[in-house]
């Protein structure tokens, strides 16, 4: 029988429960949170959260981050843990009362535990006095549109981080904002950078079972590649210790691949001169960086068919949304074959034109996501503190 979950005691009442579920949101979280310290220095902080949110100074009182999930399957097999664990956070958050409550992302937990605290009457459109605030708004625009007004029901303010989820809510009386992304910020470092003969870049994600599915395809389309190319090498960004555990063991089962391929933090400055990512928070970061590349994705084949029917969107890869355009041409469930893989990095890689599009189609995105809002989230997340 696995230990039952125990969440700790705050040090003081909390003036903020950030919830955060995925690496990607605890990421953000923790660049919010810098920002708010700054505009409300001594703030007692408490988090769902991982490593991020614990290095800018909140009391993690559960990893969610190395607990996450993706994909319907996934979360049927672990129903009961997070049915354990949501019913501890609602029972931590009635017996220490955080002043306010700001949700990141991660929809599918986060908004029914809204639900869950308007309904006991602890949050304000419940008759209660916690603000509701959201960060980065579930992606209605591409399924489950109607969750709006589930929201609107249930929050205080939206902040979002793409122009155009505005106009998603105009027919919600919810208030939104549109408070730049994180990755366009003044003070927010990349750590990524093109740079032609530099290694290729190779990103299977944060979560551990993409990372099983993709990786393994990601080796070979190296390897086919490294065969024609002999100078290369490899990097690869590892967000967590789980995942790079997982990296170093997918790597030792291929034979050569540990001599060619080197883990490095996610945090580490890298240059690259081509990459194959999953489409998740870091294609977009690659896509900033002007690093011409390729997504790859493959998940659970339920998973998969359900998508394809609910999904409204032709595009993966956030910056090809955005740029209405592959930008980033997507190698999806079977199409994700490593010998077509390893030819997509031989085009790449021959001559600058890929190299050119990618930095002019940077510039495009850093246009449209706001570049130079400073301190925009901090201050809407304040107006609430």
């Amino acid at each position: 029988m696995p230990e039952p979950i125990q969440l700790p005691v705050p040090t003081q009442q909390p003036d903020l429960l950030i919830v955060a579920g995925e690496h990607s949101g605890d990421q953000h979280a923790a660049e919010l949170l810098d920002q708010l310290s700054e505009i409300k220095p001594g703030l007692t902080v408490c988090a769902l959260g991982g490593e991020a949110l614990s290095k800018a100074g909140a009391q993690v009182i559960f990893d969610l981050v190395d607990h996450s999930v993706v994909g319907i399957a996934e979360v049927l097999k672990n129903y009961g843990f997070f049915k354990e664990l949501f019913e501890k956070v609602a029972a931590w958050i009635r017996e220490h009362r955080p002043k306010a409550i700001c949700f990141v992302d991660y929809p599918g937990f986060n908004l029914r535990l809204a639900e869950r605290l308007v309904k006991e009457g602890l949050a304000v459109k419940g008759g209660g006095d916690i603000p509701l605030l959201y960060y980065i708004s579930p992606q209605i625009w591409a399924w489950k549109g109607k969750r709006r007004f589930k929201m609107a029901k249930l929050l205080d303010s939206l902040g979002v981080i793409f122009p155009f989820e505005i106009d998603c809510y105009q027919d919600t009386d919810l208030p939104v904002e549109f408070v730049g992304h994180p990755f366009v910020a003044k003070d927010f470092n990349l750590g990524l950078r093109y740079e032609k003969g530099a290694p290729i870049l190779l990103l299977p994600g944060s979560r551990l079972t993409p990372v099983r599915r993709i990786f393994p395809t990601l080796i070979e389309a190296f390897i086919d590649f490294h065969a024609e190319r002999a100078t290369n090498r490899a990097i690869v960004l590892y967000p967590s210790p789980a995942v790079k555990a997982l990296l170093e063991e997918l790597i030792a089962a291929r034979h050569g691949a540990k001599d060619l391929i080197k883990l490095m933090p996610a945090d580490a400055d890298i240059a690259a001169s081509a990459v194959l990512t999953s489409s998740g928070t870091m294609s977009l970061k690659v896509a900033l960086a002007g690093i011409p590349g390729r997504i790859v994705y493959r998940a659970n084949p339920i998973t998969y068919v359900l998508g394809r029917m609910l999904v409204k969107i032709p595009y993966l890869g956030i910056s090809n949304i955005l740029l209405d355009r592959p930008s980033y041409p997507e190698y999806l469930q079977g199409a994700a074959n490593s010998a077509v893989l390893a030819r997509e990095l031989a085009k790449i890689t021959d001559g600058d034109e890929a190299a050119k599009a990618a930095q002019a189609d940077a510039q495009e995105l850093r246009k449209l996501l706001g570049e130079g809002q400073e301190h925009a989230v901090a201050a809407w997340l304040a107006k609430f503190l």
